[in-house]
């Protein structure tokens, strides 16, 4: 039997072993674990789709959805001709940006240095690192209160203890950017920085042992080998960042800033703004166009950042 032959031999048993293999047993249990939350998101997200024609029509209660008058993209033009859609789209995009950059610089430094203690000792601060994420906005909300009121904030008695006057925290946007950016970081930084730790623990500890016998420093293994190792990971978590740039979080912007109405140029964005449009007009249609836009826009910056990323790099894409 020649060469040839032989390949050809084991290349058809290759792919019989695949196809027989294509659904194991194993799988069928691994199918009914993940079925509530296909149940939930084909019920929520799929077959609540056809909702998406409220953002073309005028919607009224007492007509429904088909019986209410079709008006094409006049929802769109309210919101794209108001004089505050640069403000809040520039926000948006903006603050999610700035955010995505700190909480992933802050995150992986945490990583980093979890992974230099013991064990023992890295499960507490894991736990410890982990809680704020479970805390409401509303929570958080009081707790700013507790630093920033004028009258018994901690920061401005503070202030008062060494001689300095009080802030007026609630009207003054300059200072909110990096107010928000603070209450973002304290909330996400636990989970993101649990991300990227359970991929440094994942890295093969072959690599660190040779960089050891090498003699690279342990500021050279972590350039050298956890982040370029951890590039993967950062760019997909990157494009999904991407799909969710025109998204902003909203408990974030409305409760922690006290919706306060000196605020807005500064702290609003497209969500806290179509809340209180439909808080004062009630317009639903308005509300599904903005919503409609907003994912429009988030589907196409993710196909666009996976297919750069694919040419650059295909191994890190996301598909």
């Amino acid at each position: 039997m020649s060469q040839s032959e032989v390949v050809a031999r084991f290349a058809a048993a290759e792919g019989k072993t695949k196809h027989r293999r294509k659904f194991r047993s194993g799988d069928k249990e691994l199918t009914l674990l993940a079925l509530p939350a296909i149940l939930y998101i084909f019920i929520f997200s799929y077959l609540t789709m056809f909702g998406v024609i409220i953002a073309f029509k005028n919607y009224r209660y007492d007509q429904g959805i088909w019986g209410s008058e079709w008006v094409g993209l006049d929802n769109f033009k309210f919101f794209f001709l108001t004089e505050k859609a640069y403000i809040v789209t520039r926000n948006t995009v903006l603050y999610n940006v700035w955010f995505w950059i700190v909480t992933t610089f802050c995150a992986l430094l945490v990583a980093i240095l979890l992974n230099e203690i013991s064990r023992k000792w890295s499960k507490y601060y894991q736990t410890v690192m982990f809680l704020p994420t479970f805390v409401s906005w509303v929570v958080i909300m009081y707790l700013a209160q507790m630093f920033l009121h004028h009258d018994y904030g901690f920061i401005n008695r503070l202030l008062e203890s060494v001689g300095g006057e009080r802030v007026r925290w609630y009207l003054e946007p300059a200072y909110w950017p990096m107010i928000l950016t603070l209450a973002h970081l304290w909330k996400s930084i636990g989970f993101s920085a649990l991300v990227y730790y359970a991929g440094i623990v994942a890295i093969d500890p072959s690599y660190y042992e040779a960089a050891r016998i090498d003699g690279a420093t342990r500021f050279q293994m972590v350039r050298k080998i956890t982040i370029p190792m951890l590039a993967p990971l950062i760019t997909i978590l990157l494009i999904m960042a991407i799909g969710s740039m025109f998204r902003g979080d909203f408990g974030l912007h409305f409760f922690v800033s006290g919706n306060s109405p000196l605020l807005y140029n500064s702290v609003d964005i497209i969500d806290t703004f179509v809340y209180r449009a439909l808080s004062v007009s009630g317009d639903i249609s308005m509300a599904a166009a903005v919503g409609l836009y907003q994912s429009l826009v988030g589907f196409v910056l993710v196909v666009a950042a996976n297919y750069t990323v694919k040419k650059i790099n295909e191994e890190n894409s996301l598909w």
